[in-house]
């Protein structure tokens, strides 16, 4: 449905609820008939105020896209969630009108779903305002505002005082494909039954037991359930997200998990020892570089790696490859691979994979589900590295060790079933980052580049700067502010300091006490986001609805009230006169970086200038229109291809941060994995490029 047209038809599902609500309430509960009616006027008034900012963002949005054929940017994204919170209320009244007067109609059940709704309507119409303010103050087709400036306490306070539960009791994940829900509510329950077990002297088994027994009264009170997530998501430490998520990694789950994956003939841990390597250079075979093994932090350690192969292949049963196996189980499932069996020769292809768990969690184990697909839909085996974990292992440990992973397969890929003609490296989140800094490591070392890279929704910024995607991470169950933040600061491995909750606060005004401390907590790591967001003045409501082109953009840019009617004795307002946000008891707990390692280009690609970046394969990028790190694959396309750099993004609708894992649960979870797998493969049936030598003049002349 167009947006016109759902504003039309939330306007008049509003006038036909307070019409029918307002006349006789004799089989209605009057609280709840009061409860509704007020509900419907405040979503009324909602729907008034954003008709006008959804046309402006409408306008100009297409000009951040990556290209014509790619629609896909955050402001698209905001907008596209907005409508979805409004088709759930137009679809919801229109029951309430027809029925409110029936024998059975649930009062009380309905006024709370709708107060839900109206929550969600007002935090995202503050989301929108928000938005308004970086189009407003980054430059044309930026989605990111890059630029220093100091840190503003103001928005550090806005924002982890805003209300976030109402996204996680009744109107949970309505954003996402519905067949996704489920395992959404899933998630959320668990993890705030999980969270109400945690500390306990209990083994992993145990506590998820008794976090199993707990989780009936979440299930019950949505209201309870929003509340304790948000809580948990604030104010948790890492050892707690690291505990959950590891669940996956548990016996039972991963068991679980097995049999409904596919059955591969060769699943083999192995343990590498940290043996010096030499490589021969890309641009003269007869000369190697050395490559060292990774020994950031604790000196020289082993790399642990599994590979999957769909079929036994030549070399992977060898004694060589034996004696790195690791005892975690029987390597080679006998019952699959019948004694005597004829081995297949070795494959042209050799997959590398990474995982994500944003620096800090889980392992090739947790990702096996789809990479058991991949080894068959592409009938190529594939090395899944199990890099060391931040906190414990920050940058640049994962990093080293992934590298020497690839170097290592590369010169042993007799061994891993392949003859390596062709070589991919793969991964999604944190892996996707990690596939693209190997590569630009390969590059910087002049060892072999690999022929292709495909990530899967990227971290390719890994600062707290502010762009349109990331402010889902306001209402995205799976990728909050908080945990993204703790994830980022793990991996940095920096000191840090955090703006700390104030009990009992529930509007702004209040928030003023303690300002000089709170300056004190804030740190200069975090200006970039909190700059993004300090207006001059009030960004008001936009002008127009019909511009369509850079002109018609400059002047949307430009439809913001004088500062003389926005501002107070108490400063500039975020929010235009007679609004406000709803206000959480309980502020967030943001850490910011106190130091610039986010901004080393190994750490975040899009900050890399574009030296390191040149001689990169071609990208591939897989990134979800409803992912808070959207605006980080759109952003890296970019960059890439104003290099003249070979890169394709590739935006799929309706699914969540870390899709791939998901795989199975839903129709729409299958068709993006399928996608992938055609982003691998064309990276293994691309033409073979020419030698070196005939591509060094076009180098060097785009150095010049």
């Amino acid at each position: 449905m167009a947006w016109r047209a759902v504003f039309t038809a939330l306007e008049a599902v509003c006038e036909e609820n307070i019409t029918a609500l307002s006349g006789p309430t004799d089989l209605l509960c009057g609280n709840a008939s009061g409860r509704l009616l007020t509900c419907m006027r405040k979503i009324q008034d909602h729907g008034r105020a954003l008709e006008p900012v959804v046309a402006g963002f409408t306008a100009v949005y297409h000009h951040y896209d990556f290209d014509a054929d790619t629609p896909g940017n955050g402001y698209r994204t905001l907008v596209k969630v907005l409508q979805s919170c409004v088709l759930h209320i137009i679809h919801k009244g229109r029951y309430i009108a027809s029925n409110c007067h029936r024998a059975f109609f649930r009062a009380n059940h309905n006024a709370s779903e709708m107060e839900a709704y109206s929550s969600a309507l007002c935090q995202l119409r503050a989301l929108l305002y928000l938005a308004q303010r970086l189009l407003h103050d980054n430059g044309h087709g930026q989605l990111y505002s890059l630029q220093d400036g100091e840190l503003s306490r103001r928005f550090v306070r806005e924002y982890t005082s805003m209300h976030k539960a109402c996204f996680y009791g009744r109107c949970l994940g309505f954003q996402f494909s519905p067949t996704l829900r489920p395992f959404l509510q899933t998630v959320v329950i668990s993890m705030v039954s999980f969270g109400e077990s945690y500390g306990k002297q209990q083994s992993g088994l145990g506590m998820a037991a008794f976090s199993f027994l707990t989780s009936a009264k979440y299930v019950i009170d949505p209201e309870l359930r929003g509340a304790e997530f948000e809580r948990i998501t604030q104010n948790l430490d890492m050892k707690f997200w690291k505990s959950f998520w590891n669940l996956t990694e548990s016996e039972l789950l991963s068991g679980l998990a097995s049999v409904a994956s596919n059955l591969v003939q060769l699943n083999l841990t192995l343990t590498i020892p940290p043996e010096a390597l030499r490589l021969p250079l890309a641009s003269d075979p007869r000369l190697f570089a050395p490559v060292s093994p990774p020994v950031a932090h604790w000196g020289p350690g082993p790399v642990n790696m599994r590979l999957i192969s769909y079929e036994l292949r030549e070399g992977q049963d060898s004694d060589e490859l034996l004696a790195f196996s690791r005892t975690e189980a029987t390597p080679i499932s006998v019952s699959l691979v019948p004694f005597g069996a004829q081995k297949h020769p070795p494959s042209p292809w050799l997959l590398i994979h990474f995982h994500g768990g944003g620096f800090v969690a889980q392992t090739s184990k947790s990702h096996e589900n789809y990479l058991k697909s991949w080894s068959k839909d592409l009938n190529v085996p594939i090395l899944s590295v199990d890099y060391s974990l931040a906190p414990e292992a920050p940058f640049p440990r994962a990093l080293e060790e992934c590298f020497y992973a690839y170097c290592w397969a590369l010169k042993n890929c007799h061994l891993l079933g392949s003859t390596a003609e062709r070589v991919c490296l793969a991964g999604d989140s944190a892996g996707g980052n990690l596939c693209i800094t190997v590569s630009m490591r390969a590059i910087a070392c002049g060892v072999r580049v690999p022929d292709g890279i495909m990530a899967a929704y990227p971290a390719t910024l890994l600062t707290i700067d502010a762009s349109p995607s990331r402010l889902l991470t306001l209402i995205d169950p799976l990728l909050p502010l908080g945990v993204l933040s703790k994830c980022l600061n793990a991996y940095a491995g920096v000191d840090s300091q955090a703006v700390q909750p104030t009990e009992g606060t529930s509007t702004l005004s209040a928030l003023g006490r303690d300002t000089a401390l709170l300056i004190s907590d804030l740190t200069h790591g975090a200006s970039n986001w909190i700059q993004s967001f300090l207006p001059a003045e009030v960004l008001g409501s936009l002008s127009s609805s019909h511009q369509k082109s850079l002109d018609n953009e400059a002047h949307y840019r430009s439809t913001s009230p004088s500062s003389s009617s926005s501002n107070s004795s108490s400063g500039p307002r975020d929010y235009p006169e007679g609004f406000e946000p709803l206000r959480s008891e309980r502020l967030a707990v943001i850490q910011t970086p106190s130091c610039p390692i986010v901004k080393n280009p190994f750490v975040s690609p899009l900050l890399s200038p574009d030296d390191l970046l040149r001689g990169l394969p071609p990208v591939h990028l897989v990134a979800s229109a409803l992912d808070a790190l959207l605006d980080d694959s759109v952003m890296f396309a970019k960059k890439l291809r104003d290099m003249g750099q070979p890169v394709t993004l590739r935006v799929v609708e309706d699914l969540p941060h870390g899709f791939l894992s998901l795989l199975g649960l839903a129709k729409e979870t299958q068709v993006a994995s399928d996608i992938c797998v055609a982003r691998i493969r064309e990276v293994f049936q691309q033409q073979t490029p020419p030698p070196l030598a005939d591509q060094l003049p076009n180098k060097m002349e785009g150095k010049v």
